[in-house]
């Protein structure tokens, strides 16, 4: 059965929850120790997270969960063009250039300046045409994978595809699919025998919830959203060495706003705030994300509590516990076939351009104009 066009799993214009998963292509390895020429790409890591990092403080899109793994990266995320249109043509230039500079004569500035950006705003059709793609799934894993992609054909000397093709998408339709979805993504590295816990796990979203609770910060990724004054930005290109101008820049990448922050800031919060209006965009201020909203019905704690329990009994026969059988009750879940949703998710969903209960993804299918999604009856075994 062949993919389904973008435009019907996902839409710019509206808010969507996507699960993507971007593959290496061949025997290409993208972090950790390659088996095969026992070269070490473990440092890949970080620096595709602090790509992540730097595409949510300037992309209207939520990162909900992620896990990068040997082969591939697996990311949850959510668009937000409700958060977009609170922001001004000025916000959306900036951040534009940010992650666009384009060519430009002092290239080894790479800074907007302010002409730059008045020039931009100025120009209502194109800001029009990018003010949309701040909110663009694809444009938000165009801007994370190809960076990547040049960067690990430098490091191996190679030049070619290093993805595989397209990223996979599936659309996650409501609450139930996007915690069993959440687990999954954050459970990779135990499935794949790398860690025996969610708390030895790094690189996963997991990982920085739970190091964020005890108090742990990082020098922070995310963009400066400041343009340079033109006046300075001619003044130190003219005044500076270009050596010493480019050293500067490569400095700033490490920290480009100078501030730390909680290890999970970039991320959006993990539970939904029962008092806030589900009209309200809720928008991040502080420049580290999009917005602070929360996805699940259920408190961090609860969440790290089911993970937990799900790692270490993996597809065992093991009881969910009273109070996690409760909350998995109240979701629409099956406790008797948590494990085997979790730890068997490609045989339910691996198929599937849509994730859910049976009933949501009927819903979607109708609202594509199809009569079912493929999984659709496996999934409902899974759900009560």
């Amino acid at each position: 059965m062949p993919r389904p066009p973008r435009a019907e799993q996902f839409s710019p214009d509206q808010v969507c929850i996507v699960n993507v998963t971007q593959r290496c292509v061949r025997r290409a390895f993208l972090a950790g120790i390659d088996g095969a020429t026992g070269k070490d790409y473990s440092c890949r890591r970080e620096w595709i997270r602090r790509r992540m990092e730097l595409l949510a403080s300037a992309f209207a899109v939520d990162m909900l969960a992620y896990a990068i793994m040997g082969n591939h990266m697996h990311l949850i995320v959510r668009n937000r063009p409700d958060v977009l249109a609170e922001w001004s043509d000025r916000d959306v230039a900036i951040r534009w250039l940010k992650v666009y500079p384009g060519r430009r004569l002092e290239e080894h500035l790479a800074e907007p300046t302010e002409n730059d950006i008045q020039t931009l705003v100025r120009d209502k059709q194109r800001l029009g045409t990018i003010r949309q793609r701040l909110s663009d799934i694809s444009w938000f894993m165009r801007a994370l994978s190809e960076p990547i992609a040049r960067r690990a054909n430098k490091v191996d000397e190679c030049t070619g595809h290093f993805w595989e093709g397209r990223f996979k998408a599936q659309r996650i339709v409501d609450e139930t699919g996007l915690l069993a979805c959440s687990m999954y993504v954050d459970l990779n590295p135990v499935r794949a025998a790398m860690a025996d816990s969610p708390d030895h796990s790094p690189h996963t979203s997991a990982f920085d919830r739970i190091e964020a609770e005890k108090g742990k910060q990082i020098d922070s990724a995310a963009f400066d959203l400041k343009p340079i004054p033109t006046d300075e930005a001619v003044e130190k290109i003219r005044n500076t060495p270009v050596k010493k101008l480019r050293q500067e820049r490569r400095a700033r990448r490490k920290n480009p706003t100078g501030r730390k922050v909680r290890r999970d800031g970039w991320l959006a919060p993990l539970p939904l705030d029962p008092c806030t209006l589900s009209s309200e965009p809720q928008t991040h201020n502080d420049g580290f994300r999009s917005s602070d909203r929360g996805f699940l019905s259920l408190s961090l704690n609860d969440y790290l509590r089911l993970l937990r329990w799900t790692a270490k009994h993996g597809d065992d026969a093991a009881t969910v516990p009273a109070g996690m059988a409760k909350t998995l009750a109240a979701l629409g879940i099956d406790a008797s076939m948590w494990q085997d949703l979790v730890w068997h998710w490609k045989e339910y969903f691996g198929h599937s351009t849509c994730v859910g209960r049976s009933e949501s993804m009927q819903a979607d299918a109708e609202r594509t104009g199809h009569h079912w999604h493929r999984g659709q009856s496996s999934a409902s075994a899974c759900f009560v």
